[in-house]
């Protein structure tokens, strides 16, 4: 090899800051999905003995990981890992809530157990509950290492970032697209190919909210694409597939494209 290509890699290799390894990360929160739905797998935990001593292994764990990245995180990785296992089973009664929704919003649904162990949706909401949760620790990378294994395994691409309310549900999912600082409220429901983005800003306003607001209630069917910070779609609206959106709409409005291609609002 040269010797000027292999000097440029090897500053590559001294500059870059320790990190744990994305394989660690991704078994790590495989294992808390698994632990708290045994229906993602075949093994079974049958007392409060055993259970415990899975969680202080994911405590511990999750403490080790920290470790290694400390020098890029806000307090200690104690405290840091102490919170975020508070944070599990409140994150375990919001999928529980989307879980239901799946349930009651799916025809095809016949049990929970189905939902849990086949539906990509549900599989791409936990791995984004964990690490929204990360990321309200203000821990950095690893909840977005999280979302893309979910999404390199459902087609479903949600930031951590982004805020979701409970009783979420995303029917079929493939190509969903939902953006750092969109904001949902209660009981959304999306279909496939749904795009909540941004419009195009400039890189100084990444800080600034660039995704829109769906209110509680709303349905958005497949193809839809709805951008912006400032877009707020009003609580029980439809939006009809395909539809292209920028602008904000009222509550209880229905949008959709007729055979003309012309958008119709009731």
């Amino acid at each position: 090899m040269n010797e000027a290509f292999l000097k440029q890699i090897l500053g590559r290799h001294t500059q870059t800051k320790p990190f744990p390894a994305t394989s660690d990360i991704k078994k790590l929160f495989t294992k808390i999905v698994l632990t708290l739905f045994p229906e993602q797998t075949r093994k079974q935990i049958v007392n409060l003995a055993d259970l415990q001593l899975i969680w202080e292994s994911i405590e511990n764990g999750l403490e080790s990981i920290l470790h290694t990245m400390s020098h890029d995180l806000p307090t200690s990785p104690q405290e840091i890992t102490k919170s975020y296992m508070k944070r599990i089973p409140g994150i375990y009664e919001l999928l529980l809530t989307d879980v239901q929704a799946m349930v009651d919003g799916d025809p095809a649904a016949t049990t929970d157990y189905e939902v849990i162990r086949t539906y990509p949706g549900f599989y791409a909401m936990a791995f984004y509950r964990l690490a929204h949760g990360l990321q309200q620790e203000n821990v950095p990378l690893m909840p977005r290492i999280l979302t893309e294994y979910a999404h390199s395994k459902t087609g479903i691409d949600i930031h951590p970032g982004a805020e979701i309310g409970p009783y979420f549900f995303m029917d079929h999912g493939t190509g969903i697209v939902i953006g750092e600082t969109c904001v949902i409220g209660e009981r959304v429901k999306l279909y496939q190919g749904v795009t909540l983005g941004a419009l195009s800003v400039a890189k100084s306003m990444a800080s600034t909210k660039r995704h829109p607001t769906i209110e509680d209630g709303v349905v958005i069917y497949s193809g839809a694409t709805i951008l912006g910070g400032e877009t707020i779609v009003g609580k029980d609206s439809i939006i009809g597939g395909n539809v292209w959106l920028t602008r904000s709409v009222a509550p209880n409005t229905k949008i959709y494209h007729q055979e003309n291609l012309k958008v119709i609002e009731e």
